[in-house]
């Protein structure tokens, strides 16, 4: 019965979506707090419902129920436990379940935490999460039904696809989708806004911790899943400029973009109606990356399904909510009250400067995604859009954005003294100008642009920094004093300064791993040592292990440096007998923040093994910048501010402020 208890939770859910959807929006018209009140309790009862649904989809993975379609199709019984957990969304309709349960969750987050809002903003908001939660629990009921039934129950299942049979299903999945949800919040609090034509810097403030919580969230989802991808395809690639990698990256530069402009927003009441659009585009892009992966407009290993009904029906989605925002905003948008004004040299103009570049960034990425796909749709023709593309366009409008990034920290708002900050800022330069130097002099000149792009990194680093220490006075007054200060900066500023950073460290990262990086395409019979970048390989045979559902062949490796041994390596091959089909298992060995990378290829008729050696120079950093990113998203959450959100204000307003 656990699967039926799921499958009528989840149209309880549906129907309490409709109420939330009708009621509050009803009660908000006609200024009824007991109608707009309905909104919070329905929200966390819905949520109550997906997680029920979702509960009995996990326990009929947990417990091998093999007569649901579902499990049958995506689990074995010798599977391991936890990769019995992570099946539950390691296929389409469990994924989809699982998204409506974080949609829930976010929904209800609304309902629970939002006592500070007014009454008839957070009804609207919650009305129009009840929407896009409509048109999704349809989409799974109608045409992705996780609990459907087989006439008799088999005794095995088909098992898992053996490449989502990793750890990396278990993180990257649940944060992306965190990521990809959380934009909804920021999307419905600005439809709220265009319906009750009312928008102000307390707007921003109540927005500002939802759009931060999902960008956060969508960078460690982003970022796990470029790690993944690096160890288990085996072929040394952090990020391959896959369609649905740029699905993922698109919504993370528009909510990088709506970022910025909420603060300007909240502290000069400016860019208003650029901030709101900016909240439509982040999470309609959230909705076509949807599309892309669910409706079989593309295949890729990300892709689970190739339904041309559901691509039909995500598209009828995307036409409802990105086509009506739109239009929406089109009629309601003019009639706001445009904002404060400001110098071009301000912080407000760095941050128009970057919202410019994030932006064309993303429509960069836009273009180069859905191109191809638009031009095989109209014509017939294919055409490939890949990595060559995207380096030439993409990365040449972060150089700007990039040197811009700790002038704009140092600007002070409303009018600012760019020869004041230069100065500031020639420490930091001076630090980049010598990192330059000494990478061309260790390499001896034969990369230009590498390292300048390591300058480039260490001089945002460094502005980072110094952004921090003018702040505190350091070396300006007693070291005691400068402490004080520090402890007492507000929880934001410490973010930016750590988010900043991060992206720094990252652009370190790339740099290194993509100019300096070094492989070995060879064949080695047992005994037999290769030589990459001053580490020693020696092949010292093969071992057959046995697997939970999977029988491994493993090689042996030692790896010396200077003589001295410093580690071991084992990749392997695994066969899954009841999918027939075998995964690639690369091996890594850690060096500081560098990696030694090493996968199988085929043996030989000879007795040889064919093995692909890479050596990964500082590799590590790319991760490990996104992760510090992610801290200071951590660090400005937490800040009272934030937390608290903006006070009510004094004196209502009129509910439509026209422009004159």
């Amino acid at each position: 019965m656990t699967p039926e208890v799921g499958h009528y939770a989840l149209v309880l859910a549906l129907g309490l979506a409709f109420i939330q959807a009708i009621v509050p929006l009803y009660g908000a018209h006609t200024r009824d707090v007991a109608l707009m009140r309905l909104g919070s309790s329905t929200a966390i009862m819905q949520f109550v419902f997906v997680a029920l649904s979702f509960a009995a989809l996990t326990r009929a993975y947990v417990t091998s129920d093999f007569s649901v379609v579902n499990v049958f199709e995506n689990s074995h019984s010798t599977m391991p436990l936890i990769y019995k957990f992570t099946s539950v969304w390691g296929n389409h309709e469990g994924s989809m379940l699982l998204w409506v349960l974080i949609l829930a969750l976010f929904g209800a987050s609304v309902a629970a935490f939002g006592a500070n809002l007014p009454a008839t903003l957070k009804a609207n908001v919650l009305a129009v999460q009840a929407w896009i939660a409509c048109s999704f629990y349809l989409f799974i009921l109608l045409t992705s039904n996780p609990f459907l039934r087989l006439p008799r129950a088999p005794l095995e299942g088909r098992d898992l696809n053996p490449i989502l049979q990793d750890i990396g299903l278990a993180v990257h999945p649940p944060l992306l989708y965190l990521g990809y949800v959380g934009f909804s919040i920021a999307f419905s609090f600005a439809i709220a806004a265009l319906i009750e034509g009312r928008i102000d810097a307390a707007w921003a403030r109540w927005v500002r911790p939802w759009t931060l919580a999902a960008w956060m969230f969508l960078t460690v989802g982003i970022s796990m899943g470029s790690y993944w991808a690096y160890y288990e395809l085996g072929w040394g690639g952090f990020w391959f400029w896959d369609p649905v990698e740029n699905a993922s990256l698109m919504p993370w530069l528009a909510g990088t973009a709506l970022l910025h402009s909420a603060v300007v927003m909240e502290k000069r009441n400016a860019l208003k109606i650029w901030t709101i659009l900016l909240a439509i585009l982040a999470f309609s892009l959230s909705l076509i990356g949807t599309f892309l992966v669910r409706s079989g407009v593309l295949t890729s290993v990300h892709t689970f399904a190739t339904d041309p009904t559901r691509g039909v029906f995500i598209l009828g989605i995307l036409i409802l909510f990105i086509g009506g925002a739109l239009t929406l905003f089109a009629w309601r948008a003019p009639l706001l009250r445009q904002g404060g004004l400001f110098a071009p040299i301000s912080r407000e103009g760095a941050l128009v400067f970057n919202n410019l570049f994030l932006t064309i960034a993303c429509l960069t990425v836009f273009v180069g995604t859905l191109y191809p796909l638009a031009l095989e749709s109209l014509t017939g023709e294919k055409i490939s859009v890949g990595a060559p593309f995207f380096n030439l366009t993409f990365a040449p409008l972060f150089i700007p954005l990039m040197i811009a990034m700790p002038f704009g920290t140092l600007l002070a708002w409303k009018r600012g003294d760019l020869y004041g900050v230069a100065q500031r800022l020639m420490a930091a330069l001076g630090v980049g100008i010598v990192a330059t130097a000494a990478t061309l002099a260790a390499t001896g000149g034969q990369h230009v642009l590498a390292p300048f792009g390591i300058g480039l990194g260490f001089f945002v680093i460094f502005g980072a920094l110094i952004d921090l220490a003018e702040r505190v006075a350091l070396f300006r007054r007693p070291l005691a004093t400068s402490l004080s200060r520090a402890t007492g900066l507000p929880r934001s500023v410490w973010g930016t300064a750590f988010a900043h950073a991060g992206i720094g460290v990252t652009l370190i990262g790339i740099v290194c791993a993509s100019t300096w990086g070094t492989e070995r395409i060879v064949a080695v019979k047992e005994g037999q040592t290769v030589t990459l970048s001053g580490y020693d390989l020696t092949f010292n045979g093969m071992v057959q292990r046995q697997g939970p559902n999977f029988r491994e062949l493993a090689g042996r490796f030692t790896v010396s440096e200077g003589g001295s041994a410093v580690g071991t390596m084992s990749p392997s091959k695994r066969t899954f007998a009841s999918r027939s089909m075998s995964t690639t298992e690369a091996a890594l060995l850690s060096r500081g923040f560098s990696q030694l990378y090493l996968s199988l290829g085929d043996a030989n008729a000879d007795g040889s093994l064919a093995i692909r050696f890479y050596y990964k120079p500082l590799v590590l950093l790319i991760w490990i910048g996104t992760l510090i990113m992610a801290f200071g998203g951590i660090l400005s959450l937490s800040d009272r501010r934030l937390r608290v959100g903006a006070p009510k204000p004094a004196k209502a307003k009129p509910a439509l402020q026209a422009a004159e």
